[in-house]
């Protein structure tokens, strides 16, 4: 199975989450909203954006990690798939 081609956009995002030196989270608040971010050299926190994220993790192309829970959050660490992995993560959407 061939997963299509990625958008510049998706494409530039998918690389920063497939650096290993760049831990990359998604954040799902009470309210359900998410954010994706990574922590930058300097201690920068940089937001990734949503839909391009929502829509690798939908491809398959991501995966999360298990989820840490507190009472306002969950938050997951995120992770480029591996070659060949077919692994949609609807849950976290709903979450």
């Amino acid at each position: 199975m061939t997963r299509p081609r990625l958008s510049a956009r998706a494409a530039e995002v998918l690389r920063l989450i497939m650096d290993q030196r760049l831990p990359v989270f998604l954040t799902v608040h009470a309210d359900g909203r998410r954010r994706y971010g990574c922590w930058q050299s300097g201690g920068r926190h940089t937001a990734l954006p949503t839909d391009e994220c929502d829509a690798l993790l939908v491809a398959g192309r991501i995966v999360l990690g298990d989820p840490v829970v507190d009472r306002a959050k969950t938050t997951y660490r995120v992770r480029a798939a591996a070659r060949g992995t077919i692994r949609a993560g609807r849950s976290a959407l709903t979450a």
